[in-house]
Formats: C-alpha cells, sequence, structure tokens
C-alpha cells in the first residue's frame, strides 16, 4: 500500500478548526444572523434612551425591586455600568434565546433545505464531527450574541449615564474596574444559559428537513417553557426546566458571590446539553440524507 493510499484510509480526526472556522465564517456572513445580532445590539439603546427620557434631568426613576431587572433598572441613572446588567436580563428571556433557537434549528434543517447536507458529509467532515461544529457554531454565537448586548449596553450607558464605582447587590461598593470584570462575568454567565437551548435547538434541527419548521418549533418550546416555568401549580417540575435559574447570574454582583443557584444553572444547562446532544447524534447519525 502506498503512502497516499494510507494517508487516505487513516481515520479522520473528531475535531477540525479548518471545518469549524469555515462553519463559524458562513454563519456570521448570513443576512439573517447579522440581522439578529443587530437586533441584539438595539435592545440597550432603546432601554438606555427609555430610562433617560423617564428620569428627564438624569435624576432617579423607576422603583427598586427584585434582582432580574427593577433593581437594575433603577441604579442605571446613578451608574451607566448597570445598563450592562439590566440589558442582560431584559434580553435574557425572550430576545437571546429566541436568537440561539433560530440558529440553532437551522443549524441541520437549513442544510438539508437547501441541499446541500448530502455535500457536507460527501466532503471530509463525517456526521458525528459535523454535528459537534453546528453545535460549537451555535454556543459560538450564544457568546457572541451575549457580548454584542453588553457592548452596546456600555456604550449607551457611557455616552447617557455618568460611570463609576459600583454598588453591588449587597450594599459594597466597588471600583469601575471591578465594575467592568463582573459585567464581564455576568455575560459569560448568560451565555452559559444559553448552551440548554442551543442542544434542544440542535436535536429539533436533526428532525426535519424544514429550516423554518426547525426554528418555528423550537422558538415555540421556548416560549411554552418558559410559560410553564411561571405557573405556580407547575413547582415541582420548575427546577428541572431549563429557563429556571437563568436570573441566577444577578448573585455575580453581590460580595461575597452566591453560588448556589449559579451551579444549579450550569447543572441544569449542562444536563440538556447532554441528553438532548445525544438524541440529536442518535437522530442525525442514523437517517437517510436525501438533501
Amino acid at each position: 500500500m502506498s503512502q497516499a493510499e494510507a494517508v487516505s484510509r487513516a481515520p479522520r480526526p473528531l475535531w477540525s478548526l479548518g471545518l469549524l472556522r469555515s462553519e463559524i465564517g458562513v454563519t456570521f456572513r448570513r443576512w439573517r444572523t447579522l440581522a439578529l445580532l443587530a437586533v441584539l445590539a438595539g435592545v440597550p439603546v432603546l432601554v438606555g434612551i427609555a430610562v433617560r427620557i423617564e428620569t428627564g434631568d438624569g435624576g432617579p426613576g423607576g422603583g427598586g425591586g427584585g434582582p432580574g431587572g427593577p433593581a437594575f433598572l433603577s441604579q442605571i441613572t446613578h451608574n451607566g455600568l448597570f445598563l450592562v446588567f439590566t440589558s442582560l436580563a431584559v434580553t435574557l428571556p425572550f430576545f437571546l434565546p429566541m436568537s440561539v433557537g433560530v440558529i440553532a434549528g437551522d443549524s441541520l434543517a437549513g442544510e438539508a433545505h437547501g441541499g446541500t447536507l448530502r455535500y457536507l458529509l460527501v466532503a471530509p467532515a463525517g456526521r458525528t464531527r459535523l454535528l459537534l461544529v453546528k453545535y460549537a457554531t451555535t454556543l459560538t454565537f450564544c457568546l457572541v450574541g451575549t457580548l454584542v448586548v453588553a457592548l452596546s449596553a456600555l456604550v449607551t450607558g457611557a455616552l447617557l449615564f455618568p460611570l463609576g464605582e459600583v454598588t453591588l447587590l449587597s450594599g459594597t461598593s466597588v471600583s469601575f474596574g471591578e465594575g467592568l470584570l463582573r459585567a464581564l462575568a455576568v455575560a459569560v454567565a448568560v451565555a452559559l444559559s444559553l448552551i440548554g437551548v442551543a442542544a434542544v435547538g440542535l436535536f429539533v434541527s436533526a428532525l426535519t428537513t424544514s429550516g423554518i419548521a426547525a426554528m418555528a418549533t423550537t422558538v415555540g418550546l421556548l416560549i411554552t417553557v418558559q410559560i410553564l416555568d411561571t405557573l405556580p401549580q407547575l413547582h415541582a417540575i420548575q427546577p428541572y426546566l431549563f429557563p429556571h435559574y437563568w436570573l441566577s447570574f444577578a448573585d455575580l454582583l453581590r460580595d461575597p458571590v452566591y453560588w448556589d443557584q449559579l451551579q444549579k444553572n450550569l447543572g441544569l444547562q449542562a444536563l440538556y446539553a447532554l441528553v438532548f446532544g445525544s438524541a440529536a447524534w442518535a437522530r442525525f447519525t442514523t437517517r437517510d440524507i436525501t438533501a
């Protein structure tokens, strides 16, 4: 056997940065992806302008509240950095997961609908490797989308409101630099909270050849689960729903940080990734690819 034949028959690596770079490039060059990022970037601008108009002379506006939005909202006029936390709290229940659901739902079904999935599998990408790359690309969008919200909020907050020391939810004041680090940690925590949605969307995408149907189903499931998480009669199952601990990122704004809810959130997201990722793999590696 020649050396060329030996190389061609050698098992291909499960992971390929070249394939991942190509997939990320294709995903982020699509107009749909750019439009989703533009919408995410626009939410903090609208929130900042609304707060500025509401407060008028820059005085405090809005009442305080629990750590999920209102408590952050009442602090924006004192420190524009709180617009980052408020914007993430506003976008996390719907805008961010909806965007992730669109990207994940279209990942495999869109390729099948466009007739390119079969050619991807004929190329050096095997089914398992392609599935991993699609999921990694969706997770990349989770991080990029979250950072777009945070950066837009930071710029808007700096332009419309004063910046300075950050008063945490526990009442402790920290420097603006430490506040920025905590804002970055919050953004990462929010991105990690979307791991479960990404896995669910990937599984739905593996079930159909219609990208629109996959995206609509994923977003529909997201809305349904969010509704179920608000019904007091279902309190027994709510800790197992993937959005249940999403707002636990607020615990990063305490001194000391409360890790209990954050750890539960990450564990739950990892569980959803394992279960629905495995289901997506089982379906995708056994289905007939005709398009």
